[in-house]
């Protein structure tokens, strides 16, 4: 007959029969990852050392003046070209008139210069006229004196006058040829003169214009530190704006990472601020030059011999799709999480491609330029027409040139 199990005997079996269903689940789980590893998850590279990055354009006097106001605040949006600053014109406008005074005068004087030539040429038309005379009547004496009708002493009068008509001639000659020095191959609009004054004007325009600060582009105003009352110096920075509509992330990845990774990429992105609950699609765009510690402020240094091996992190720069940007902004500096998928590996992890359009641009800028310009423009043509033959009627108000 057989003995019962003890109690000892029976608590070792569930020991045993507990020991082993541990085992088995942690071998079912470890093949399942296994299973999960080879066939998705070796595709993937993952990292959570990701920041949102974007251009910050600083906003910067291009003038000195006193700031008298400021028409932007952090967290506000602004449009491109919209007056972020209000600088003091009082000095720059003095400034500006004055050189449009110059510009008219340079004009008018300009103008004498063309008119002498048209004078200096009717007097050599006339000392020309007069030294054929003299050589008429030097012909007609010299004729007259072969018959003794005309004395010798006539004949010689009349040589000396022929030779005193040849040098006032080419004195005439000479004046109209110094004349046209200062006014060949050139107009009023393009004489060297009217061109320097012309400058003058521009500048002292866009020195005028500039006093309006504006925004080059549409974007949140983010760091104001400026205030009315100020007085500013061109280079000062005074506030940035932001557009948060074209920004990028940043992914910091380790070194042993980044050997299946190419440009092209798909990327799958969360951020902290909205969770799981949104997914941002990417796309891997380039690789840093350098990891971070070679380009920190002060870099490791590694060739003392007395260095500790640290796994590097090398920076990706990933582009997000715009429309999902409209739909749930971002801000910079958002912390992300970051899956590259490296299914496609047949791309180059470098890739030489020059850039054939603007990274950034403005064109807010361009439109004071063309201003200034037809500023100068309306000045030489409104002193370079010509008055009416009668003057202004008594009592009239003086008419504008042009």
């Amino acid at each position: 007959m057989a003995e019962p199990a003890t109690p000892a005997a029976n608590a070792n079996g569930k020991r045993r029969r507990a020991l082993a269903i541990v085992l088995l689940v942690f071998a079912v789980g470890g093949i399942g990852y296994g299973v999960y590893w080879w066939m998705t998850g070796r595709y993937y590279e993952y990292t959570d050392d990701a920041y949102v990055a974007g251009n910050v354009v600083q906003i910067t006097p291009q003038v000195a003046g006193t700031v008298i106001a400021v028409r932007a605040d952090d967290t506000d949006y602004v449009k491109a070209g919209e007056v972020l600053v209000q600088l003091d014109r009082a000095d720059v406008k003095v400034a500006l008139e004055l050189a449009e005074a110059q510009l008219a005068r340079t004009v008018r004087q300009v103008r004498t210069l063309y008119a002498n030539d048209a004078q200096l040429a009717a007097t050599v038309t006339l000392r020309a006229a007069e030294l054929a005379k003299a050589k008429d009547d030097l012909a007609r004496r010299e004729h007259a004196a072969g018959s003794g009708a005309v004395s010798a002493e006539d004949v010689q009068h009349a040589r000396d006058a022929v030779r005193t008509a040849e040098a006032v001639l080419a004195a005439a000659r000479e004046q109209l040829a110094a004349s046209r020095a200062l006014t060949d191959n050139t107009t009023v609009a393009d004489h060297p003169d009217v061109k320097a004054a012309a400058a003058r004007v521009h500048a002292a325009f866009l020195d005028y214009a500039r006093t309006e600060i504006l925004a080059p582009v549409s974007g949140f105003v983010a760091k104001r530190n400026v205030q009315v009352g100020q007085r500013v110096a061109p280079g000062s920075p005074l506030m940035a704006v932001v557009p948060l509509g074209d920004v990028w992330v940043d992914a910091n990845y380790k070194e042993s990472q980044l050997a299946d990774v190419r440009v092209g990429q798909p990327v799958e992105l969360s951020s902290d601020v909205y969770g799981d609950d949104v997914e941002y699609r990417g796309t891997v765009v380039g690789f840093g030059a350098g990891t971070g510690s070679a380009f920190a402020l002060l870099p490791a240094q590694n060739a003392t011999g007395n260095w500790i091996k640290v796994v590097q992190r090398l920076p990706l720069r990933i582009a997000l799709e715009p429309q999902q940007l409209a739909a749930h902004p971002l801000q910079i500096g958002l912390s992300m999480r970051a899956y590259i998928d490296t299914h496609d590996r047949s791309g180059k992890r470098l890739v030489e491609t020059v850039r054939r359009h603007a990274g950034q641009r403005t064109d807010v800028f361009a439109s004071l330029d063309k201003r200034a310009a037809q500023r100068v423009a309306e000045i030489i043509a409104a002193n370079s027409a010509s008055r009416p033959a009668a003057g202004p009627r008594a009592g009239a108000a003086p008419r504008h040139p042009g």
